[in-house]
């Protein structure tokens, strides 16, 4: 019986809903509005928690503090979709004792400064330690800067140095350009320069082959068939857990190792039941080959890394058929353009 042995998470994240206001272009996860909410049903939740209390490690400067790949950050989609649930989800961490928590948000919802304060407060006051404050040109599309502003000095306030900015450079660069309102990506790239573009943290996986791929240089397929997903899929810190109990490791959006409500039961995995799991670890030609099996072809235009590659292929598979357990969730590979 060939095995797969997967580490136990250090750090990680819970989705709960892929559900968001928007439609990101380089969305790792696929999220939108056209999702069917699912929000994580609360024993799940406990459920989950209760596993990846004991192994959750805080960040470097304790418990109270909170840091970009440590301890647990509650996720969607956009989490403050459903506030009470987000309430809910933060007291149930807090009850288990899970180290460095922080909620991630697009700040869509930062409408007023009295609003926006409660909120933050009473996060805090359920056992919440910090935020994670998304800032990006694909962000500012949808969500008015000046929601942002509110967002990190309310947060500032409440939360003091346990603020995260992700990414500081295009906070100070649209203040620089005087910018407080939406602003479309391509008019984005206008006022602010095409070399803007070589300081967004952008992994060429998810939604952004398919929506961005005009911005890369792109290669046939063979640049990436020696290749293989092993040390991602083996990867203990930033593991994320969706809404469904799926146990994703690095990034990788659209792959279950397995279901996180029993989290030993995902340790070790028996490869010869999950013959995509088994090829993504031995080698993109094994995809390649398998996605074959099922009609798939190369993309005359190529790819522009393995991980568009790799998604590419399990989306062809997952539109053929539902046999494989670990192409889930299935909705992932709809929303991908």
């Amino acid at each position: 019986m060939k095995k797969l042995n997967v580490p136990e998470p250090v750090s990680g994240g819970l989705l709960l809903s892929y559900k968001c206001n928007m439609e990101c272009r380089h969305c790792m996860y696929a999220c939108s509005p056209h999702w069917k909410a699912d929000w994580i049903p609360e024993n799940n939740a406990e459920k989950i928690l209760s596993q990846l209390a004991g192994n959750v490690q805080e960040s470097p400067s304790g418990k109270d503090k909170v840091g970009i790949n440590y301890g647990l950050h509650i996720t969607g989609g956009e989490p403050f979709l459903n506030f009470d649930l987000l309430l809910k989800v933060t007291g149930i961490a807090h009850r288990y004792k899970i180290p460095s928590t922080f909620v991630e948000t697009n700040c869509f919802w930062c409408r007023d400064d009295e609003s926006t304060r409660e909120r933050l407060e009473r996060l805090k006051d359920a056992g919440l330690r910090g935020i994670l404050i998304s800032v990006n040109p694909f962000i500012l599309e949808k969500v008015p800067f000046e929601r942002t502003e509110r967002a990190i000095k309310m947060s500032e306030e409440i939360f003091g140095e346990n603020v995260m900015v992700y990414q500081e450079f295009f906070y100070y660069q649209f203040k620089k350009l005087k910018i407080d309102d939406t602003l479309p990506f391509e008019d984005y790239l206008r006022k602010a320069g095409p070399g803007s573009l070589s300081y967004i943290e952008l992994l060429p996986m998810g939604r952004a082959p398919y929506k961005l791929g005009h911005l890369y240089r792109k290669y046939p397929a063979e640049q990436f068939l020696n290749e293989s997903c092993r040390r991602e899929l083996t990867r203990s810190w930033h593991a994320h857990v969706d809404n469904y109990g799926n146990y994703m490791t690095g990034y990788c959006g659209g792959v279950s190792l397995g279901d996180a409500r029993n989290i030993e039961s995902i340790r070790e995995i028996n490869l010869d039941e999950r013959p995509i799991l088994d090829a993504l670890v031995t080698s993109l030609e094994k995809l390649y080959e398998f996605g074959k099996g099922f009609d798939y072809r190369e993309r005359s235009e190529g790819y522009v890394s393995k991980c568009h590659l790799c998604v590419d292929v399990r989306r062809h598979i997952a539109q053929q058929t539902d046999e494989f357990k670990e192409l889930s969730p299935a909705e992932f590979y709809r929303r991908l353009e």
